[in-house]
């Protein structure tokens, strides 16, 4: 029989999935996994009572968080994933030939290997890549005590609750600040900005300090309700927000990545705010 599963991440609204059969369920060191199949949007992984991520829609979330820092940038050569134990992030990545290494540092090496097992499609082999170097630890630790340097950066963190928080920190975003080479690029998960304003509006506060360039764009993602997903921009290289259509053209083609949801005209649209959040921002800024 089929049962109902709700999501509980707001109090007053919320969405609910058929769970047609139950994949993996099981208390983690961390957290608490689950693996379900869904008639509409396949296999859901939810991790606290949050979706994480479903094999329908996965592709908007991953590609827009790794190819819009890495087009923008234009010369890659190492990557660091905080988060990101799906595999999705890790497998855009990997598409980038000319990322030389890539780290990713996963506190849960449950959710690693359950998505492995269970979401196969999510990762497509990228865990035996000769590039990857993964790292079962916090993210916080690790950028607070390592001492190698990236170009780019991608927190794929859950929302600021549970294990997720402390990588909502300034302390994280000074530490990822200390690791990034220079002209690199820090972005983050950063929740729905229509139900989690006051996340946005804290991160700005705590990124403006830090950066030259700070700031978000967006992608709507089906199965984040409530909006836009907001992703969070940090560099000190103010061009590289605004890498120019036909340079992002060049490198997208040279790349030879096919990708379903990123283009070079989708990235650039991207950072196009509605007025609402950038009043918020503006107002977050000037209050630090």
């Amino acid at each position: 029989m089929t049962k109902v599963w709700s999501e509980t991440l707001y109090d007053a609204f919320g969405q609910h999935f058929n769970a047609d059969k139950v994949l993996f369920e099981s208390k983690t060191a961390h957290q608490h996994l689950l693996i379900f199949q869904n008639a509409k949007f396949g296999r859901v992984m939810a991790l606290d009572g949050v979706v994480q991520t479903t094999e329908r829609d996965e592709f908007i979330y991953h590609e827009m968080l790794t190819h819009v820092p890495i087009f923008a940038h234009g010369g890659v050569k190492r990557v660091l994933i905080v988060g990101g134990g799906d595999g999705g992030m890790l497998r855009e990545v990997c598409r980038h030939r000319s990322v030389k290494s890539i780290t990713q540092v996963e506190i849960d090496q449950a959710v690693v290997d359950m998505a492995i097992q269970y979401m196969p499609g999510h990762s497509q082999g990228a865990y035996d890549d000769p590039r990857l170097n993964l790292v079962i630890a916090d993210g916080l630790v690790f950028v607070r005590d390592t001492k190698e340097k990236f170009d780019v950066i991608i927190s794929d963190s859950t929302d600021p609750i549970g294990p997720g928080e402390t990588l909502f920190t300034e302390g994280f975003y000074a530490n990822c600040k200390r690791c990034l080479n220079k002209g690199g690029v820090l972005v983050t998960q950063n929740g729905v900005a229509f139900m989690q304003l006051e996340e946005v509006k804290t991160t700005a506060k705590r990124l403006a300090p830090l950066y030259k360039d700070w700031g978000f764009y967006g992608a709507a993602v089906p199965t984040y309700i409530g909006g836009i997903m907001t992703f969070a921009w940090a560099t000190d290289t103010k061009a590289l927000r605004a890498t120019s259509l036909p340079v992002l053209k060049r490198r997208f083609k040279r790349s030879k990545i096919n990708t379903r949801y990123y283009n070079p005209e989708i990235h650039q649209a991207a950072f196009a705010l509605p007025q609402y959040l950038q009043e918020s921002l503006q107002s977050a800024s000037k209050a630090r």
